[in-house]
């Protein structure tokens, strides 16, 4: 078999990846950045390979996030202003998109944060215990507060991208690993472009109306908030 025909029997696939959605699930085992990285890497090749009895080949994953925020904020518990780009929390999404630019195949794909809107926010249980008399202002701690940055053109990518690769034939199934409703329209016009268009929500829910307009469901790892010691972070 001629390797052109070869090729054209796969299924050629792009895996896109909401980056504010993984980086929440990657939260609560801590990972380092290479190894959330590696995680990832992994994860993808899982979901490829996952389709039975079919030949998949990797057209690219694309990777949708923001460079980390260096802004200058002020903290209304601490009473004073923290520089965002001396956070730990930078070193870590810095050295993580570095990791992941090593990656075979993979390609960052980044939007802006709307730094002038950056500001603490207290977490929705504190406020709750507040408001019931639960908890006061005095056993608030750190904790209770984290940092709200919006994202800027991080969906419109995604949804821009799934709309080119299909209008020019790139890719015969998408791969969306994301957890809400805000690309319904770009997965609406993959369908009708005849993409196999697949959402991976990583067990996490979704709205009704997004699975009325994918193809399928399909999650490779559950409880994936849950840190794994196994070799299946080890790079294929």
């Amino acid at each position: 078999m001629k390797a052109g025909a070869f090729f054209e029997c796969m299924i050629r696939t792009a895996i896109l990846v909401d980056g504010g959605f993984y980086r929440r699930k990657m939260k609560k085992r801590q990972d380092s950045p290479e190894e959330a990285a590696n995680t990832l890497f992994q994860y993808c090749l899982k979901i490829l390979h996952s389709f039975k009895n079919e030949e998949c080949f990797l057209y690219r994953v694309l990777y949708y996030d923001c460079k980390p925020s260096q802004k200058i904020v002020y903290h209304p518990l601490l009473k004073k202003t923290i520089n965002l780009g001396k956070e730990p929390q930078f070193q870590w999404n810095t050295a993580f998109l570095n990791a992941l630019c090593t990656k075979r195949k993979f390609a960052l794909r980044l939007g802006k944060l709307a730094d002038e809107q950056a500001r603490y926010l207290l977490s929705p249980d504190a406020t709750k215990d507040l408001l019931n008399g639960k908890r006061t202002i005095d056993d608030l701690t750190e904790r209770d507060f984290s940092i709200s940055i919006k994202q800027k053109g991080v969906d419109t990518r995604i949804g821009i991208d799934i709309v080119a690769m299909a209008l020019k034939h790139q890719v015969d199934r998408i791969i969306l690993i994301a957890g809400d409703s805000d690309f319904v329209p770009a997965a609406k016009f993959a369908r009708r472009e005849g993409i196999d268009m697949i959402l991976d929500p990583m067990d996490s829910p979704i709205k009704p109306e997004l699975s009325e307009h994918i193809d399928g469901l399909k999650t490779v790892i559950h409880n994936f908030s849950t840190k794994r010691t196994d070799s299946s972070d080890e790079e294929e």
